[in-house]
C-alpha cells in the first residue's frame, strides 16, 4: 500500500461523513415549517460563525486563520466560495420547505457529473476508459431525469453548478478547512444579516425568540452546517475531484427516498430507469477504483 493510501482513506470517510449527514437535512427542515425558508438561511449564516470561532479556539488555529486574512488571493478565493455555498443554501431551503425534495435530488445527482467533468478538464485527473463509460451511463440516466422535471430544472442547475463551483474553489485555495469556512461565514455575515432586516419588515415578521423550541432548532444551524463543511472541505483537499464527486451520489439517493417516503412525493417509472443508469454507473466506478487498488498492493508486494 502505498503511503498516501490513509489520507485517501482519510478524505473517503470524510467525504462520506459530509453526504450523510446532508442526507437528513430535509427532515430538519421539515421540522422548522413555521419559519420563512429566508429566515432559516440567514439564522444559518450567521450561527456558523461562532461555531467556526469556537473550534478555532479549541483547535489553535488561530494563527492560521489570521494568517489567511491577511493574504489578498486566499480572501479573493474565500469570499467566492462563500458567495456560492450562500447561494446554493438558499436556494435548497427554499426548495425544500417549498415541497421540491425531488428537484434537489436532481441538483445532487447533476452536481456529479459536473464535479467529474471539471476534474478531467479543468484539473487534469485521468479517468480510466471504464470510468468514462460509468460516466456516460450516470449522464443518461441524469438526462432522462432532467427531462422528466423542467420546470423546476432551474433549482437543480442552481444547486449542483453553485456546489461546483465551491468545491473547486475549496479544493485550489490554499487554506486549511476550519479557517476557511470561518473566512466563509465572515463574508456571509452582512447578507445574513440584510436577509434578517428584510424579514423582519414582513407581515410573518421573525421566529427567533418567540418560541424556545424553535429557537434552538435554529441556533442548531450552526453545527449542522459547519461540521459537514468541515468534512467536506477536508476531503475535497484529499480526494481526486472526480472521486469525490461520485461518492457524492450518496446525498441525491438519500434526498430521492424521503422525497418519496417521508415528503409523499410521486413516483414515476421514468424515474426508476434513471436510477438503473445511475446506480450501475456507481456499481462500474467503484468496480474499477477496487481493482486498481488492488492491482497498485499486488505490484507494492512485489
Amino acid at each position: 500500500m502505498t503511503s498516501s493510501n490513509p489520507t485517501r482513506l482519510g478524505g473517503l470517510a470524510s467525504a462520506l461523513s459530509a453526504y450523510l449527514i446532508w442526507t437528513l437535512f430535509p427532515l430538519y427542515f421539515a421540522l422548522l415549517r413555521a419559519v420563512s425558508p429566508f429566515e432559516v438561511v440567514a439564522w444559518r449564516m450567521l450561527w456558523t460563525l461562532p461555531f467556526c470561532l469556537v473550534m478555532v479556539a479549541v483547535m489553535r488555529q488561530g494563527r492560521e486563520l489570521r494568517q489567511a486574512l491577511a493574504n489578498p488571493r486566499i480572501l479573493a478565493a474565500l469570499a467566492l466560495s462563500g458567495v456560492l455555498i450562500g447561494t446554493n443554501w438558499l436556494v435548497y431551503v427554499v426548495a425544500v420547505m417549498h415541497g421540491h425534495v425531488l428537484a434537489t435530488s436532481l441538483g445532487y445527482y447533476i452536481n456529479p457529473l459536473v464535479n467529474i467533468f471539471t476534474g478531467a478538464v479543468i484539473l487534469r485527473e485521468k479517468l480510466s476508459r471504464l470510468q468514462w463509460f460509468a460516466v456516460g451511463l450516470a449522464a443518461i440516466g441524469v438526462a432522462i431525469l432532467a427531462r422528466d422535471a423542467l420546470p423546476t430544472l432551474w433549482i437543480s442547475m442552481t444547486l449542483a453548478l453553485s456546489f461546483a463551483g465551491y468545491g473547486l474553489t475549496r479544493k485550489l485555495a490554499p487554506v486549511n478547512a476550519l479557517p476557511g469556512l470561518t473566512i466563509e461565514t465572515l463574508v456571509l455575515f452582512v447578507p445574513a444579516l440584510g436577509l434578517l432586516a428584510w424579514q423582519a419588515t414582513t407581515p410573518q415578521g421573525l421566529m427567533m425568540g418567540t418560541a424556545p423550541g424553535l429557537s434552538a432548532l435554529l441556533a442548531c444551524a450552526g453545527v449542522l452546517t459547519g461540521i459537514p463543511l468541515l468534512l467536506f472541505a477536508l476531503a475535497a483537499r484529499q480526494l481526486d475531484f472526480s472521486v469525490l464527486g461520485f461518492i457524492q451520489f450518496v446525498t441525491p439517493t438519500g434526498l430521492f427516498l424521503q422525497s418519496l417516503f417521508v415528503f409523499g412525493e410521486p413516483f414515476r417509472p421514468v424515474q426508476m430507469v434513471c436510477f438503473l443508469f445511475i446506480w450501475t454507473a456507481i456499481a462500474v466506478f467503484c468496480w474499477d477504483l477496487l481493482s486498481k487498488r488492488k492491482r497498485s498492493e499486488r505490484s507494492g508486494e512485489a
